[in-house]
């Protein structure tokens, strides 16, 4: 009876929410930029059609899509934004037409009444719509289409191999011949013109662009909405209102804390025996260990090519392994250990939860383990033969690289994934459901609560992944985005996080260190609060690739609330360095729960503070697809979620061997250089970057914040070098923390034992089993 409110209010949410997330999605699909039948001059010449578009679209996503450059500021920061490249080239070439014939001289040395005529000429050219829904034809005038063709000479020359584009291949990653058939370079320019075409072009009785006028461009007229600056305004107000609120429930709810007399004088896990399948768990930590030590190996070639955009220190690295191949390897191994790490803790934990043991339980996870070996081998080759140009555009689609970040896996990998992620949760929900279940006198569990919870999140995951297969081959690609933000925010940032809360939460309420009930409901709240701005601030991704306003709207304001209830996270983190200092047995536990200190710091810093800088509308305007966003990414995503699955890990790892004593040197050192080493390279080479790129991109300019001219400067060279500094701390402590791993296993991270001695009393054995 006393959680019945808390579930209102989250199946509230949960309906409500995901009620307004699919109507506006029905928006998406109904407002997305058309896709024409055909391209044409006002004489009838066809320039381009629909299928060009289209199959353009997939040849972007075979060479590496994301991982190359960026479209409608979505991407990899090395090369340009193709969309505000080509659009500002186009402006350009149209310009300096106009004014060679006007003038007899190039637009930036016509005066200034000359420029201002022409500009305000040209916008009414490009941000008129001449598209005919009747005859799905585009009908363009012949001063933009001889605009077209040089720019399509230039991309052509860029991505095949003009020897005067060399240094601009290698100031972008670009390995010469990334796009080896001229037929698929002709497609490619249509994906390129249609994508800045719905940059520029006005909506239907509309004054803003497809894209709410994105990128900022001054020559055609893309300057910030109406609409882009109220709604900015308004997402403060919800903000600084949130908090209010929120730190007014924290003052009035009295705390809930278990006196130090009533905390367990022993571990309470020294009477758990490891059940098979709990056992066979051990082998996944392996392979998390060993896959976030390629990863990071990933991350230091892949910022590298930053510099040296062909090669390693004098090897022609980018005939082996391009840019594209390295960085999609980099961010998909994030998600693949990061993942591992949590589901094996889940199946770790499960049998633990209820005391029970089903039957074969070992084989499935032995099981699922091979299947993740062959999805992680698998996918991975599949990216390279893709951006290699090694597959056709359908079995690229199906096998090889899908282009978009973070979901890039081939689509049978995808479904592939999908199953195990099913297989999982049989797993986990078989395990489980003995706890469920009323004891021998009839009366409920007290976990009950909890355990559904931890259920629901379960299930969530492992559904959630399918709207990964909600976009074809050829769909448009305002539809794909809206999927593939599911997948990235509600699939990873969204049911991830309320299962790893839940977890955390199993995890003290285990070790007597959190009454259930008092567990319960602050698990029950926070995952309200969390996800009542959650689901809905998923349209935050969604502000400038093709959706209408009403998504920006909703963003803003529920993106804000996403904030909200990471203010108090410093109480958090307090909460948990007084258990780590609560009695002596708990010192056991201390790395896995320094850990979790370590994810409140990142949440609130990473999450909060640096997500919250680019997340209005007015701010994201000018700092999409600049360095700001990797600096939220790899705070967030390594800070939060990669520091949360290595405590998971070590947790799971500790409680496997409750009576080894750890040696604390290595995972010392492991602990804070990589803290130290993820702030280092933050504070000293991206978000220097990224703030750099900002004022070039208010003054100037998406185009010019990302082009050769500005990202080639001594200074931005010195500061890209400068993380040289944070990654060596950072790889040196993950490389500390695989060698501790090896260490549990060989005994060398262990003290050793002395015969015939007792142990020390906190790990000694509790009188009665628990």
């Amino acid at each position: 009876m006393q959680y019945r409110r808390l579930w209102w209010g989250f199946i509230l949410v949960m309906v409500g929410s995901f009620a307004v997330l699919g109507y506006f999605g029905t928006e998406i699909y109904r407002q997305a930029p058309p896709i024409p039948d055909k391209v044409v001059t006002p004489d009838g010449r066809v320039l381009l059609t629909g299928e060009d578009i289209r199959d353009g679209q997939n040849v972007w996503q075979s060479i590496g899509g994301h991982a190359v450059g960026s479209i409608w500021g979505h991407g990899a920061y090395v090369a340009p934004d193709w969309t505000a490249d080509w659009l500002h080239r186009e402006a350009t070439f149209i310009l300096d037409s106009w004014a060679q014939v006007a003038k007899g001289k190039p637009f930036a040395a016509a005066d200034a009444e000359t420029q201002a005529a022409l500009k305000i000429r040209l916008q009414q050219l490009l941000r008129k719509n001449t598209f005919d829904p009747q005859t799905a034809t585009l009908t363009v005038a012949g001063i933009r289409a001889e605009a077209m063709a040089a720019n399509s000479q230039y991309y052509t020359g860029l991505f095949m191999n003009n020897k005067a584009l060399a240094s601009h291949r290698d100031a972008y990653a670009i390995p010469e011949n990334s796009v080896k058939d001229p037929v698929r370079m002709r497609q490619l320019n249509a994906f390129f013109f249609w994508a800045s075409w719905a940059c520029v072009t006005q909506r239907p009785n509309e004054t803003i662009s497809y894209t709410n006028n994105w990128p900022s461009e001054e020559l055609v007229g893309n300057k910030p909405s109406t609409d882009l600056v109220f709604w900015t305004g308004f997402s403060v107000i919800i903000l600084l209102a949130g908090i209010g609120l929120l730190v007014w429930h924290h003052a009035s709810t009295p705390e809930d804390v278990v006196e130090p007399g009533f905390l367990p004088k022993k571990d309470p896990l020294l009477g758990l025996k490891a059940t098979p399948s709990m056992r066979a768990t051990e082998k996944y930590f392996w392979i998390v260990t060993a896959l976030l030590v390629v990863q990071v190996g990933l991350g230091g070639i892949t910022a590298h090519f930053g510099v040296e955009g062909q090669g390693f220190f004098g090897f022609p690295l980018a005939e082996y392994l391009p840019y594209s191949v390295s960085r999609s390897w980099h961010v998909q191994l994030a998600i693949f250990w990061i993942a591992t790490s949590w589901l094996a803790t889940g199946l770790f934990i499960a049998p633990a939860v209820s005391g029970v043991e089903p039957k074969f339980q070992r084989l499935g996870v032995n099981f699922l383990f091979g299947a993740l070996l062959v999805i992680v081998v698998g996918s991975l080759a599949g990216q390279w033969f893709g951006v290699m140009q090694k597959l056709g555009l359908i079995e690229n689609f199906w096998f090889g690289h899908q282009g978009y970040e973070y979901v890039d896996i081939g689509r049978f990998w995808q479904i592939f994934l999908l199953v195990g992620l099913f297989l999982w949760l049989f797993l986990m929900g078989r395990a489980i459901w003995p706890a469920l279940k009323p004891d021998a006198d009839g009366r409920p569990a007290e976990s009950r609560h909890l355990l559904t919870l931890f259920l629901i999140s379960s299930i969530a995951i492992a559904a959630f992944y399918g709207a990964g297969l909600m976009w074809g081959r050829q769909t448009n690609l305002a539809i794909a985005e809206y999927w593939r933000w599911w997948v990235v925010h509600l699939w990873v940032e969204g049911f991830f996080e309320v299962f790893a809360t839940v977890v955390i939460a199993f995890l003290f309420v285990r070790l007597g260190l959190l009454r259930i009930q008092s567990a319960t409901s602050q698990v029950l709240f926070s995952t309200i609060i969390f996800l009542f701005g959650g689901i809905i601030g998923t349209c935050h991704h969604l502000y400038f690739s093709g959706t209408p306003t009403s998504v920006m709207a909703l963003g803003a304001t529920f993106s804000a609330l996403e904030v909200v209830p990471l203010v108090l996270l410093g109480f958090e983190a307090y909460a948990n360095l007084k258990i780590s200092r609560s009695t002596a047995w708990i010192q056991a536990y201390k790395w896995p729960i320094y850990c979790f200190v370590a994810v409140a710091f990142w949440n609130l810093v990473g999450a909060g503070l640096f997500g919250f800088i680019i997340n209005p509308p007015l701010a994201l305007y000018y700092m999409q697809g600049l360095n700001t966003t990797p600096v939220h990414g790899h705070t967030a995503l390594f800070g939060v979620y990669g520091i949360l699955g290595i405590g998971l890990m070590l947790f799971s790892l500790r409680a496997m061997s409750t009576r080894s004593v750890w040696k604390d040197g290595t995972i010392r050192f492991a602990f804070w250089s990589i803290n130290i080493g993820l702030g280092l390279m933050v504070v000293l080479s991206v978000l220097p970057i990224g703030l750099l790129q900002t004022w070039a991109s208010v003054e100037h300019g998406l185009w010019y914040a990302r082009s050769l001219e500005f990202m080639q400067t001594d200074t931005m060279q010195l500061l890209r070098w400068l993380r040289v500094v944070g990654d060596t701390v950072f790889a040196a402590g993950v490389l500390a923390l695989a060698w501790f791993i090896i260490g549990l296993k060989t005994g060398r991270s262990l003290v050793p034992t002395v015969p015939n001695r007792r142990p020390s009393p906190e790990y000694e054995l509790a009188d009665t089993e628990v």
